[in-house]
Order: structure tokens, then sequence, then C-alpha cells
């Protein structure tokens, strides 16, 4: 654990992850070209959903991290809360806009899912409703985060906001396991193999996670690193007006 903590210190984490990124970079490039090009042109359409089942290689991945990137976002912010670590409080900044790209994307491609199959755009489900308002989270975070101005406070105010977005992060993953109405399906992947897609559609679907876990973790890395060299930045700037 006191290794893990080494990570808070903005050289020692730049430094690492200069190391890590063109690995995880590549490794994301290879998944995602495999695991779309898999999808979307080795795979047989559905005979109930037809081709729009394919829509699945990234409404299923995005909507993944869509999730998973704001409770990245709530555990960097409780660190910052508890720790006082920059690291973990620009961490969780540089992840909000990444993750509300993933929410366009699962919600973009679920409308173009629904259209088909459900006869309708949109519906006020409880899970799309849920989800819906963790985009509207995301917008309110990054505003936040640019509408104060001490790095300090907005970190603060931001991990509180974090705190009650992850009600609703919560909420559009298990909806469908809380409420029994609603169109939307069950979950595609499962630990019940009979709740689990087809092995012919799994499979490619798994690669398509890995690689948007992959990107994720790529761009974030990429992001924090951003934002530690503006920190610095700004602090330079201030010190020399103090001069």
């Amino acid at each position: 654990m006191a290794s893990l903590w080494e990570y808070a210190n903005p050289r020692k984490f730049i430094a690492t992850s200069d190391r890590v990124l063109p690995w995880v970079g590549a490794g994301a490039l290879v998944s995602l070209t495999v695991g779309l090009i898999w999808g979307f042109f080795f795979t047989p359409e559905d005979y109930r959903q037809g081709a729009s089942v394919k829509i699945i290689y990234l409404h299923v991945p995005a909507a993944l991290m869509a999730i998973n990137a704001w409770l990245m976002m709530l555990v960097a912010s409780l660190i910052w809360i508890v720790r006082r670590h920059h690291v973990s409080a620009l961490a969780a900044r540089a992840a909000a806009p990444v993750g509300a790209v993933m929410t366009v994307i699962a919600l973009v491609t679920g409308a173009l899912w629904g259209q088909p199959i459900w006869g309708t755009w949109w519906v006020w489900d409880p899970r799309l409703t849920s989800f819906l308002i963790l985009f509207l989270f995301y917008l309110g975070y990054i505003a936040l985060w640019s509408a104060i101005e001490d790095g300090d406070t907005a970190a603060d105010l931001t991990s509180v906001l974090c705190l009650v977005g992850s009600v609703f992060a919560l909420l559009s993953r298990y909806a469908v396991l809380f409420w029994n109405q609603g169109l939307h399906q069950g979950a595609s992947l499962s630990l019940d193999k009979k709740e689990n897609v087809a092995d012919v559609f799994y499979l490619p679907l798994l690669v398509c996670i890995a690689g948007f876990v992959l990107l994720f973790v790529a761009l974030v890395l990429m992001r924090t690193q951003t934002e530690i060299r503006a920190r610095r930045m700004r602090a330079l700037l201030a010190r020399e007006r103090m001069l």
C-alpha cells in the first residue's frame, strides 16, 4: 500500500504512465480493431433483431465504461477527500470528459437499436432515464471544475458532486434488477450462462469490451498528465505575478 501512494507524486506518475501508455494504447488499438471487425463483419444476423444486433459491440462496452468511469471518479474523489493527493483529483477530472463521451455513445447507439426493435427512439424506461441523468451529472461535474478558479476548492466541490452522482451510476447499472417493468432487457453479460448472449456474439463482445477498457485507461492517463502539467503552469504563472 505504501508503494501505491508513491504515484501521488506527479513526477512519479508521469514517468510511470509514459512507460505504460504505449503498451496500453497498442492494446486498445489491436483489441478494438479485432473486436469491431470480428463483430460487424464475421458474425451472423440475429434471427429476431437482424443486423441491428451488431450495435451491441459499441453499445454495451460504451455503457459499461460510462458507468465504471464514474465509479473510478468516485474512488479518486474519495482518495482526494481522505488523503488530499492532487493526482487523484486531477485523474477524476481527466476521466470526466471521457466518461461523458462514453455515455453519449451509449445513448445514441441505444436509440439506433431501440427504433427498429422497440419502434421508438426513446422511452422513459428506468435504466434509460437514470442513464440520461448520469450524463447530466457528467456535464455538471465538468462545468463545476471549469467554473471555480481555485483548484483545491474545485476538487472539494466536484468530489461531493461525484458522491451524489454515484447513486445514478449504480441505478443505471442495476435498474433492470430494481424494477421489473420497462422495455430494456436484462444484462447481456452475466455469470449465469443462460442469460448471456450466444457465444458467436459473446466472444467478439469481450474483445470489444477489453478494447474500450484499454482505450479509457490510455485516455485518462494522457489527460491526467495534461492536467498535471497545466496545474504546474498555472502555479508558475501565479508565482511570476507575485514577483
